[in-house]
């Protein structure tokens, strides 16, 4: 049966229960444990909706329920064999078949004509020292690993977000040297869009229905 898969949560949820048998409770403190959460988007509320639905998908499925004195009663849960073949199937979907994703970041570029190019200068400017800022608090981190013999598998996905993170600055770096040397292609077409659209402007009513073609701003 065909699934849209769309909540990585489920797919963590999945990869744990593959291990032993466990209650929602024990599966949040075991992803946290692993500093998943850095990772994959985790909180108890989404953690719980996210059980329920797998379960009624058939790819787990309730083993117990039990109660320990006046605490609520905790049902713990099994993967079943549909959500090991979903499990190893999603995976491998993952890590072979690059996928658009659709980031806040490149939603604010594909915008930022609206706004003066010295101003998107200052405001990446801002990104780029916090971009900064968390590669030195990764190459804290690795050295921490290092020394505690932690091996380099564990924190791969941490690795990989620092690779995005430094290849981000760099580019960040040059894009802000250009608008400020006047060297951007483009950055004419940009300071007329924003002039007339952005903070300063109204826009200009035009018959031209191929007027907006190739603007920097909002498509």
């Amino acid at each position: 049966m065909a699934r849209r898969r769309g909540n990585p949560l489920a797919l963590a949820v999945l990869a744990t229960l593959l291990e032993r048998p466990m209650h929602p409770y024990e599966l949040a403190s075991t992803l946290r444990s692993r500093r998943k959460e850095d990772s994959i988007r985790l909180n108890y509320g989404s953690l719980y909706s996210v059980v329920q639905n797998i379960e009624r998908a058939g790819l787990i499925e309730a083993q117990e329920t039990t109660r320990e004195g006046r605490r609520p009663e905790r049902t713990v849960y099994a993967i079943t064999e549909s959500g090991r073949l979903e499990l190893f199937d999603w995976l491998g979907e993952l890590l072979s078949t690059p996928a658009k994703e659709y980031t806040n970041f490149e939603a604010g570029l594909s915008l930022m004509g609206v706004m003066p190019p010295e101003e998107v200068a200052r405001l990446l400017d801002e990104r780029a020292g916090r971009l900064r800022e968390g590669l030195r608090t990764w190459e804290t981190f690795k050295e921490m690993t290092a020394e505690q013999g932690l091996a380099r598998v564990y924190v791969i996905e941490l690795e990989y977000r620092a690779i995005l993170q430094r290849a981000e600055l760099d580019w960040i770096i040059t894009v802000v040297a250009e608008i400020r040397a006047g060297s951007l292609d483009g950055l004419g077409d940009w300071r007329e869009y924003e002039e007339r659209f952005g903070r300063g402007g109204f826009p200009i009513v035009t018959d031209d229905p191929g007027s907006g073609q190739g603007h920097p701003g909002p498509g």
